[in-house]
């Protein structure tokens, strides 16, 4: 605790001021090189167990190790002319330095309008700077009239590269400055928004050296995007706890005419609420550690880092920069000892018309809810390649070049592994399979243990009939294990469906148990998950109408589905926490209903600035130009706004007030204090 009645809190401000300063300091530097443990492709990311990450793995044991080709696709309509073929071998001999491996001559197209040019690279740190090599040499001097694009695993890669190259600073401009607006119309103060500002900045950067340290150090797998989902976590959530302790000061500094004590007892009774919002989320996150997806497992430790990085910073640095500002910081509206409570409020009002008829309003608000719902019943799930990017990427463009001259699959083949005795078998039954265009030759390991082939399949490898094909080859050919392509894509497809049915109980479970602990309560729990489960789907069935009418996405991503569960219940119930907390400590003074009252008119306006806070932040993930963080992003800021506006400040209250002291079986509530007690309490309190 900060501030202790045994320990003068004078001198412990300052020195709690100096030792953020020092953190601080040394955070920075290290903060600033997370960007360098990022990893764009790594076999960390794959599906643990699945045949795709066995394929993966044993790539070093082959020559040339991990490759990524780059295919260069030179297409010209009116067929292809001999200075198009000078003009790819010259490309094929200028190239020849960068590769990992023999180039072969480009290779025609049947119908003679296309040329293809395989270009093995290196899968690692500098695959990016040579695909863009690549890139820029096959089309520099290109004839008039001849299309040449870059696809292949490389042209992906350098897509991925170019679109998440120097965004994170303008995203995280752009929330501060989202979050700035909010915090100035919410305290109409010229310096007030300063200070959760500043903690939240502390808190992302102490969030990212811990982050830093971790994955240069302790093999933490960082992946692409998920510094932009860091960002908005530690933003977010810093801001709201910040709002939370900033509103019950505020209540005290009008009890008390010391700042310091005033400080500390808003200290006490805000750390329940705040603590249990960050275990919440923490361990909520932590679940991911049972997720099959690699991206998942290692979101859960680096956004529970985040968390718990916000909550340090806003229970010590916070507080401490408040009692050393003084009551000026709430400038022009300071907060005086003895001032009497603000005027009834909106919320307030919102209450007592609640109060007069609770079961009609949460049961049409549920019903709304549903109707919401009935939308995510037509969902269509899993986005194709070409659809990763919010724009066309230049590499889906060359894929459809390639689909159109060549065999479908020729763009991205399969990578099949086998025993090398059985290397005849497998390559006889490959090519007697239906749906398989072409074979190559086997390559061997460098031990000769192994064989490794790549398979061209008849059609698209996004399509539903080559993942057809690879489930049947999967059957047919089991000596051999399918890696790459579409069985790359059927391995991620079944991960992310076994990480919803494991981790999303697990998640409700820890929210169940925590908010139990916390409100002594089993009712009131059970009824807070169900509304914000509820809140999820509706907010769920909007997006989806906003993903397909206003954005023109085909599918929602395979991820957003847990994503937005995760963060929709997890940061969904803290504002449900926030509220009910504070109606559990109003019911020690005064009846059930109006403890309900009083709680939603004291916390509805700091929890709805919190919750436009929050969807702000997330709001800012729809600048991305990867199309699963726009869903993320709009999926969780929709589900916020639903559940801050609509959820606890009306459904949950009335369910509250419908349910009586039922509310908190199966514990006891404190009988109501007499009369003269309740007034004096309500003098105390304000």
């Amino acid at each position: 605790m900060l501030l202790s009645r045994k320990r003068s809190p004078r001198p412990l401000k300052w020195a709690v001021l100096l030792a953020w300063i020092v953190i601080t300091i040394l955070a920075v530097p290290a903060a600033s090189r997370l960007p360098d443990v990022v990893e764009a492709e790594s076999s960390a990311e794959l599906p643990r167990g699945a045949q795709s990450t066995r394929v993966e793995e044993l790539a070093p044991r082959f020559p040339g190790g991990e490759l990524a080709p780059g295919i260069i696709a030179y297409v010209r309509p009116s067929g292809i002319t001999p200075g198009d073929r000078a003009k790819a071998e010259a490309d094929r001999r200028a190239l020849a330095p960068i590769a990992a491996g023999t180039i072969e001559p480009p290779r025609p197209s049947r119908d003679g309008k296309a040329l293809m040019l395989n270009v093995p690279l290196a899968d690692d740190d500098t695959l990016t700077d040579k695909a863009g090599k690549l890139r820029d040499t096959s089309r520099a001097g290109a004839p008039p009239g001849l299309e040449v694009r870059l696809t292949g695993p490389a042209g992906s890669a350098l897509d991925v590269g170019d679109a998440f190259e120097n965004l994170e600073k303008p995203v995280l401009v752009i929330t501060i400055l989202v979050v700035t607006a909010v915090l100035l119309l919410t305290y109409r103060s010229p310096v007030l928004w300063l200070l959760p500002i500043v903690n939240a900045a502390i808190g992302l950067r102490v969030s990212g050296a811990v982050v830093y340290l971790l994955g240069e150090h302790a093999g933490l797998y960082v992946a692409d995007g998920m510094s932009a989902i860091l960002n908005a976590l530690v933003f977010g959530i810093s801001t709201d706890y910040a709002l939370l302790l900033l509103a019950r000061y505020r209540e005290e500094l009008r009890r008390h005419p010391d700042r310091h004590h005033a400080m500390a007892i808003a200290l006490r009774r805000a750390a329940a609420p705040i603590v249990a919002s960050a275990a919440t989320v923490s361990l909520g996150l932590l679940c991911l550690l049972a997720a099959d997806m690699g991206f998942n497992y290692a979101l859960g430790p680096i956004g529970a880092i985040g968390v718990l990085g916000g909550l340090v910073v806003v229970m010590s640095l916070l507080p401490a920069l408040l009692v050393i500002s003084g009551r000026w910081i709430f400038w022009p509206r300071i907060p005086r000892y003895g001032d009497a409570p603000p005027a009834r409020g909106a919320w307030d009002r919102v209450g007592h018309r609640i109060a007069a008829r609770p079961r009609l309003i949460w049961i049409g608000g549920l019903a709304v809810l549903g109707a919401l719902s009935t939308a995510a019943l037509g969902i269509n799930t899993g986005l194709d390649r070409a659809d990763f990017l919010t724009t066309t990427p230049s590499s889906t463009i060359g894929e459809r070049l390639l689909a159109e001259h060549y065999p479908g699959g020729q763009g991205r083949p399969l990578q099949v592994v086998t025993d090398l005795r059985d290397t005849a078998s497998v390559t006889t039954a490959l090519r007697n399979s239906p749906g398989v265009a072409r074979v190559g030759d086997p390559l061997p390991s460098t031990d000769g243990r192994l064989a490794k082939l790549d398979v061209v399949l008849t059609d698209p490898p996004d399509g539903e009939a080559a993942e057809d094909t690879v489930r049947g080859l999967r059957e047919t050919v089991p000596d051999a294990a399918f890696g790459a392509s579409t069985a790359l894509e059927i391995d991620l497809a079944d991960a992310q469906s076994h990480d919803r049915r494991v981790v999303i109980p697990l998640v409700l479970g820890v929210v169940l148990l925590i908010l139990t602990a916390l409100l002594r309560a089993l009712v009131a729990p059970l009824l807070v998950i169900a509304t914000v489960a509820a809140s999820y789907f509706a907010a769920l069935g909007a997006s989806w109408l906003l993903f397909r009418y206003a954005f023109g996405f085909p599918a929602v991503d395979t991820q957003v589905a847990l994503m937005g569960f995760l963060f929709m219940v997890a940061l969904g119930v803290d504002y449900n926490l926030f509220l009910v907390s504070r109606v559990r400590e109003e019911v020690g003074c005064s009846d059930h209903r109006t403890a309900v009252l009083r709680g939603l008119g004291v916390t509805g306006g700091v929890i709805s600035s919190a919750g436009l806070v929050l969807a702000a932040t997330f709001g800012t993930l729809g600048v991305m130009p990867v199309t699963m963080m726009v869903q993320i992003g709009v999926l969780v800021s929709v589900g916020v706004l639903i559940d801050t506006f609509f959820v606890r400040s009306v459904i949950v209250p009335a369910l509250a007030l419908d349910a009586g002291d039922h509310f908190w079986w199966p514990a006891h509530r404190t009988k109501a204090p007499p009369a003269a007690q309740r007034s004096s309490a309500s003098v105390t309190r304000g």
